[in-house]
C-alpha cells in the first residue's frame, strides 16, 4: 500500500498538462486586464497599415 502511494507521488506524467493549463489561464487573465490597451494598439496598427497602403 505504501509503495503505491510513493509511486503515485513520484509520477510526473501529468505535470506538463497542468503547466500548460496554468500558462493559458495566466494569458487569458492578462488579456482581460489589458483588453483596452490591446484593442487600441491593434486599431492603431491597422489604421497605419491602411494609410500607408493607400500611399502605395
Amino acid at each position: 500500500m505504501l509503495r503505491k502511494i510513493k509511486s503515485a507521488l513520484k509520477d510526473n506524467a501529468g505535470m506538463g498538462v497542468i503547466e500548460v493549463i496554468l500558462i493559458i489561464v495566466v494569458l487569458i487573465g492578462l488579456v482581460i486586464i489589458f483588453k483596452g490597451q490591446i484593442t487600441s494598439l491593434v486599431n492603431s496598427i491597422l489604421s497605419k497599415i491602411t494609410t500607408q497602403a493607400n500611399r502605395i
